[in-house]
């Protein structure tokens, strides 16, 4: 099977629409499934997408979206693990193209372009990045590509570890830089998604967001390769500047809960990215952009 689609749902009346827009994609060059998992803590009200044979669901009764996501991909039969929200959508022709582009790359993670909407379904913005191969040092300074715009091999999702419960409101970024890691992307300018933005209606912890990105930032700086990969990645004086932004950060934030030796080795590694790049203004620019 090419792709299983994961949706975890809170029964947001949205949800129809969400499983309509994988379950009715014209596709017919290989399987494809979607998983509703469940996790309202009671039953979903009968519908006809339940009827669907693409379709299946799983219950996780109130465990929040990161297991509920696990387990959709624990029960996955698909090559490719693609995670949309309930209130999101895959655009018309999103699996054709993320199957072509499969058969011209063997990266681990495919992505397209995206459109930005607000609550009401009005686009807000569209993007299109070109970014391929090593990414590392764009995940580390805190840029990232919607898993709803986005194709992970199942396998490269559970050598990464897959979703870590404890990162509340920013485990797709904590996920995606652990995937980065090790794996390369690829990607289509075609936008595959409709993405719903804004803090209305969302299920993000906001008050923790923040903190638990710091703590999934600490985690992936702690990998043994992820020096060398942030320095291999970082191939602007730019985005050496915002990679030694993330390493500086990391040092503040380890000073502040006293753990001197880490807080210095992140120190000396900043001092290296920067290096002879820090006479650059585009260093400085990249300096003064990124997460906190």
């Amino acid at each position: 099977m090419f792709c299983s689609t994961i949706i975890p749902t809170v029964g947001r009346e949205t949800l129809p629409q969400a499983v309509a827009s994988v379950a009715d994609q014209e596709f017919s060059a290989d399987g494809f499934e979607v998983i509703v998992v469940n996790d309202t803590g009671w039953p979903l009200p009968p519908a006809s997408w339940q009827r669907s044979p693409r379709v299946r669901v799983v219950t996780t009764r109130r465990r929040e979206r990161s297991v509920a996501r696990n387990t959709g991909a624990a029960v996955a039969e698909g090559r490719y693990l693609h995670f949309l929200d309930d209130d999101d959508v895959l655009l018309p022709g999103a699996l054709q193209a993320f199957w072509e582009l499969a058969q011209t790359s063997d990266a681990p993670w495919l992505y397209g372009g995206w459109q930005a909407v607000n609550n009401d379904g009005a686009p807000r913005a569209t993007f299109r990045p070109e970014l391929h191969g090593d990414i590392f040092a764009l995940v580390v300074a805190g840029e990232n590509i919607p898993l709803q715009a986005s194709l992970v091999d199942s396998r490269q999702f559970f050598a990464a570890g897959a979703f870590d419960p404890l990162i509340t409101g920013s485990e797709d970024l904590d996920l995606m830089r652990r995937v980065a890691l090790s794996g390369t992307v690829a990607g289509i300018t075609t936008v595959v998604a409709s993405i719903r933005v804004g803090p209305q209606g969302s299920t993000t912890n906001l008050r923790v967001q923040a903190e638990t990105a710091r703590w999934g930032r600490e985690k992936v700086l702690r990998e043994r390769q992820a020096f060398e990969r942030a320095l291999a990645s970082a191939t602007t004086d730019y985005w050496r500047g915002r990679v030694s932004r993330a390493y500086l950060a990391s040092m503040l934030w380890n000073y502040q809960r006293r753990d001197l030796l880490t807080g210095t080795a992140r120190a000396l590694c900043g001092a290296l990215l920067a290096g002879r790049h820090g006479i650059s203004a585009e260093f400085w620019r990249g300096l003064r952009v990124g997460q906190g």
